[in-house]
């Protein structure tokens, strides 16, 4: 496994410390490990123990800078062989994300901040996973950035054991009561009201020195002068050093009897508490974001309200006065940072995030539309189950009036359904279900709708890999296509061309549906109910198409002769088709007063209507959702087509027969027909004789 990580830059502070240490760990432990950054006074050490280092201004926030780094990074990444990118903060993660996109590689994030709720730091929550250093972080990706809770990892951060050393307080306690800071200087770091409440202690310590590490960026110079002010007019001057960046925080701490954290607003983690905590200093905190994960107040530290110089004050007297006190909080700090937050346990951690992202993938299928096409992709789902069989999690995206039919469905993990005509209506609308499907977090989009809006669905997932048709319908929105030219070939086979960039091979075409135990009782007491007797021969016939594919309609008084021969032949029929088709049944019924229909028009639901057809012996329909109903219960089928092609919409099935007339303005792929001559002239006599050859 070979693993990228991207930082602003390599100089003193938690976030590169934490990138030191898991460096080297990994090499260590036989991983490839490479930085990219803007270089720094560390970038030394982490070649020293075998890792790589490029240097790019990762850390400019110009546009046209990050835009320059994307391609650099993919060298990089393709150079490296990358697996895994790992991105610490906002910019080299904008940078980072699009590299992975354009690599096809894993894309992981750390959230080392409270993040404000900005378009410009969505970013960190797009990782396939998202590292948090504490609860408060976790929760604040989850509420304000959406980030879904399976997708976040909490991993504290570490202290190297070897560097820091413990000492008691009562050991190395001198005449002088040391009290330190360590941190940049800037407002939310509290430094005023560290100095405020340092002015307190002064008056009840004798020989207090107060030690201020670390330096302001050059943005927050002004605020450095206020702080060296505030001292000298608070009489402190004598007592304070401004000792600016220390490498050397092992070396500072061991002379430390009290370390404070002043911080204002919420901390995501506070590596220099646990580092205090390692070399066995006390600390008092402000008890804000993830410094109340650390610290367990009055047992392992001392809490104190943010923005607070008297409450600070008054910590540190009492750490100051009571010896046994600073001890019992030393001891019992240092077996917490043993057991929580050592090297080993981050690091190993960490690893298994990397592989819980390498091995653990998501795809989503597309297909919300129509019944029958969605029953036409069923083959093509069970090839993708076996296929993708372990630590793939497979989520198929359907329209609301198709989701009865894939409930039951043993080869999906999840369903999502959307309806387009309420809830997700317009532009808004699809980008809402845009917004939710990209928050999954999937890798791979399989498109086998093809249609504008799924191919806008699937770009807006940001899946690493999107497949489907290149057509004019959007199709350059995916990145794994191929093009449709409309070949004539069944509907099956023409879906697998799109699962054959994935290896898929067409072996099994069989279509099939997931009726329960339920649906078949339903329709053994519902035919019962119509007194069919066990010897006599079952014929389906469906009357009509859909209200919008008028033009595949089979003529009523077609069905009305048939439905006369049919009983002449002692044959039961039984009629389908939905609510809407209630007016045609009973003027079917009305002009066969003398024949027994069995009418089970809006009396079914698809996988009833599934265990219906299964007890027919003969199937009859125009090109529609029941006549791929009948080709997945293995029933043999008579299709009557007209306006559309047999050859591009007939299942691949053997036990049928397919019945046009070819006349020259057909197919013609309208919903609707003046004449209608191509239905008309399909009589009943050729359906009787499909039947019969059927039958034999």
């Amino acid at each position: 496994m070979n693993i990228l990580q991207v930082l602003p830059e390599l100089n003193v502070g938690g976030v590169e410390t934490g990138t030191l240490d898991l460096a080297k760990y990994l090499v260590k432990h036989g991983y490839k490990v490479v930085v990219v950054s803007g270089g720094g006074e560390l970038v030394r050490e982490l070649e020293s123990f075998g890792a790589i280092h490029y240097q790019l201004p990762v850390h400019k926030k110009s546009v046209f800078t990050m835009l320059r780094m994307i391609p650099k990074l993919v060298e990089i990444i393709k150079k490296e062989q990358i697996d895994i990118v790992h991105a610490r903060s906002r910019v080299p993660a904008w940078i980072a994300y699009f590299a992975s996109l354009k690599t096809k590689k894993v894309f992981i994030t750390t959230c080392h901040g409270y993040y404000k709720k900005h378009p410009f730091s969505y970013v960190m929550g797009w990782g396939r996973r998202v590292i948090v250093l504490s609860n408060v972080i976790a929760r604040h990706m989850l509420d304000d950035f959406g980030v879904l809770h399976e997708r976040l990892r909490l991993i504290p951060r570490s202290v190297d054991l070897e560097k820091f050393k413990f000492v008691s307080p009562d050991k190395k306690r001198k005449d002088e009561f040391n009290v330190g800071i360590i941190g940049r200087l800037t407002p939310i770091k509290g430094h005023l009201h560290f100095v405020k409440a340092m002015a307190y202690v002064a008056r009840s310590v004798p020989r207090l020195k107060i030690w201020i590490i670390g330096d302001a960026p050059a943005s927050k110079e002004a605020y450095k002068e206020q702080v060296q002010v505030l001292v000298k007019r608070l009489g402190l001057w004598q007592y304070t050093q401004f000792l600016g960046n220390q490498r050397d925080i092992p070396a500072i701490l061991a002379n430390l009897d009290l370390l404070v954290l002043a911080t204002t607003t919420h901390e995501a983690f506070g590596r220099v508490i646990i580092e205090a905590q390692a070399c066995g200093v006390p600390v008092v905190a402000s008890r804000v974001g993830g410094v109340i994960d650390i610290i367990e107040d009055r047992k392992t530290g001392l809490l104190v309200p943010p923005a607070d110089p008297a409450s600070i004050a008054q910590g540190a007297i009492k750490i100051f006065r009571d010896i046994e006190l600073s001890r019992t909080l030393a001891g019992n700090a240092y077996k917490k940072v043993k057991e929580k937050y050592n090297i080993e346990l981050m690091a190993e951690k960490t690893i298994d995030v990397y592989k819980d992202a390498l091995s653990n993938f998501k795809i989503l299928l597309i297909k919300f539309s129509s019944l029958g096409d969605i029953i036409l992709s069923t083959a093509s789902l069970r090839a993708i189950r076996q296929k993708f069989l372990h630590n793939y999690k497979i989520t198929f995206l359907v329209g609301e009036e198709s989701k009865d039919l894939l409930f039951n469905c043993p080869y999906i993990d999840e369903l999502l359904v959307c309806d387009f005509k309420n809830r997700y209506k317009g532009t808004a609308g699809l980008l809402k279900l845009a917004t939710i499907l990209r928050k999954k977090n999937f890798d791979i989009v399989i498109d086998l709708q093809n249609n504008r809006k799924s191919h806008i669905l699937s770009f807006l997932t940001l899946a690493l890999n999107r497949y489907g048709y290149d057509n004019k319908k959007f199709g350059f929105l995916l990145n794994q296509r191929i093009k449709d030219e409309r070949p004539l070939m069944d509907p099956v086979t023409h879906q697998f061309r799109i699962l054959k960039m994935l290896d898929i091979d067409l072996e099994n075409p069989k279509l099939e549906l997931w009726p329960t135990q339920e649906d078949q009782s339903y329709i053994d007491e519902f035919l019962k109910s119509e007194w069919l007797s066990a010897h006599q021969m079952l014929i389906g016939i469906n009357i009509s198409a859909s209200s919008r594919w008028l033009s595949k309609n089979w003529p009523l008084h077609h069905i009305v002769k048939l439905c006369e021969e049919l009983s002449r032949r002692d044959m039961r029929v039984a009629i389908t088709g939905t609510e809407k088709d209630l007016t045609e049944a009973h003027i079917l019924i009305n002009k066969l007063k003398d024949i027994k229909i069995i009418n089970a028009c809006g009396k079914t639901t698809i996988n009833q209507l599934a265990c219906l057809i299964k007890k027919c012996d003969i199937f009859i329909s125009s090109d529609s959702a029941p006549l791929h109903v009948a080709a997945s219960e293995g029933v043999p089928f008579v299709a009557l087509f007209g306006a559309t092609d047999p050859r591009r919409h007939l299942p691949p099935v053997k036990e049928c027969v397919a019945i046009k007339k070819d006349l020259a303005c057909s197919p013609c792929y309208k919903s609707k027909c003046k004449t209608g001559k191509c239905m008309e002239l399909i009589k009943p006599e050729e359906v009787l004789e499909a039947i019969d050859s059927l039958l034999k």
